[in-house]
């Protein structure tokens, strides 16, 4: 793709960017920290309850430094049109695929933490090229695919400020800069937070959006939740039906037991130094994000992989964040974040919602409805987990012409 292609509605800014070969002795080097690492001693429970188990990371760390092949996932990346330019004083880097077919619809899609651009380049191809994957014509997206400031291939703030609203306005200027006058969003993890804000600031631009991490929490929920984290316990807000009982046990188990990372970056991100001077210290800090998405990565190294999240994809995505040395810098966006993760964000635009089974939590309907008063599409799925267009990228494409279908 030509620069001159990107160069509509004053998007003179906009440049090419080639992925960076890495030096060899830089991958070498990566190896060799890997090889000397030190270990720590085993658990002493039989489960992932005091955290990322030995035997998962030792095994991680032997594909890593005597098996995978980071080539191939430079090639994947350079084999797509990359593009940086600047907005509010920081380089973004993005991805972006124009479909060959007409009347596409550009959507906008953000991934979140640990993630990067490489969970969702699966994905990429079957929404802008439809018909070469069993869907229609009409059904083609213009796809672009950013990195978020301090991620990846982007620059890293050198100042306070770049929440996730910020980066809101920062998505709704890049696709203005594209010369797209209507489109679309969609996030999940922290993308869904920001894609939820960008509704709630509703430029005119911006037709709907989708999000597999609905903000769905009335206030009195997360209050009682909030409440639970800080020790004070209680009982849950009364007036809750089976399924919303359910879906508030499942975040107060992971409020109280699995957030620790969130609770460390979002208050003291600048000490993690271990993530930028140890692969692997990077590596076990960013698989133990969720119970469920630990385990179909522990099962991934253990040689059973679930769906499309192998060792390679894992390994690819946390080469990424070493090689780009972004361990700290992608911390910081919790420290710099005002809303509540799973809270309403008071999105009054048409919104579609994606409840995948082994997500954090699995957002009832009747919560979904209240928090998004246009909600246009809602379907729960039987599989896929917090990272689901990674894991499940034909599942998660289909999901996405379903919900905006009745946009274009």
């Amino acid at each position: 793709m030509s620069a001159t292609t990107e160069n509509s509605a004053g998007a003179a800014a906009v440049r090419p960017f080639t992925i960076p070969v890495t030096p060899e002795g830089e991958l070498e080097a990566l190896r060799a920290r890997i090889t000397a690492t030190r270990w720590p001693d085993q658990e002493t429970v039989p489960d992932h309850s005091q955290g990322v188990q030995l035997a998962v990371v030792q095994e991680l760390a032997r594909y890593w430094a005597t098996e995978y092949d980071w080539r191939k996932c430079e090639a994947k990346l350079n084999a797509l049109p990359h593009f940086m330019t600047e907005i509010d004083g920081l380089d973004i880097h993005f991805i972006h695929v124009r479909s060959q077919h007409e009347n596409a619809l550009p959507v906008i899609i953000t991934h979140g933490w640990p993630g990067s651009i490489i969970e969702l380049l699966e994905i990429i191809d079957p929404l802008a090229n439809p018909t070469a994957h069993g869907a229609s014509a009409s059904d083609a997206f213009d796809v672009v695919i950013p990195s978020m400031p301090g991620y990846g291939y982007s620059g890293k703030p050198q100042e306070v400020g770049w929440g996730p609203a910020r980066v809101a306005r920062a998505w709704v200027e890049l696709m203005k800069r594209l010369g797209y006058t209507r489109f679309v969003a969609q996030g999940g993890d922290w993308g869904a937070i920001v894609t939820d804000v960008m509704a709630a600031q509703a430029p005119p631009e911006l037709l709907g959006m989708h999000t597999n991490m609905a903000g769905v929490l009335p206030p009195d929920v997360s209050t009682a939740l909030a409440r639970n984290v800080l020790g004070a316990g209680g009982p849950p807000p009364s007036g809750l039906s089976a399924e919303e009982s359910r879906t508030y046990q499942q975040l107060n188990f992971f409020y109280t037991k699995g957030i620790g990372y969130g609770i460390e970056m979002g208050t003291q991100p600048q000490t993690l130094y271990g993530v930028a001077d140890s692969p692997v210290g990077l590596a076990a800090w960013m698989i133990n994000h969720d119970a469920a998405s630990y385990q179909d990565i522990a099962d991934a190294f253990a040689g059973h992989p679930v769906g499309n999240l192998t060792r390679d994809e894992v390994l690819g995505n946390i080469t990424l964040y070493w090689l780009t040395n972004t361990g700290v810098s992608s911390s910081r966006l919790y420290w710099e974040n005002t809303f509540d993760f799973f809270g309403v964000k008071n999105v009054n635009i048409p919104a579609a919602v994606s409840v995948f089974a082994h997500e954090i939590y699995k957002a009832p309907r009747s919560w979904a409805e209240r928090a998004y008063p246009k909600l246009i599409y809602f379907n729960e799925l039987d599989r896929g987990n917090h990272f689901a267009a990674w894991q499940e990228p034909a599942l998660f494409a289909a999901e996405l012409r379903a919900a905006f279908r009745s946009l274009r």
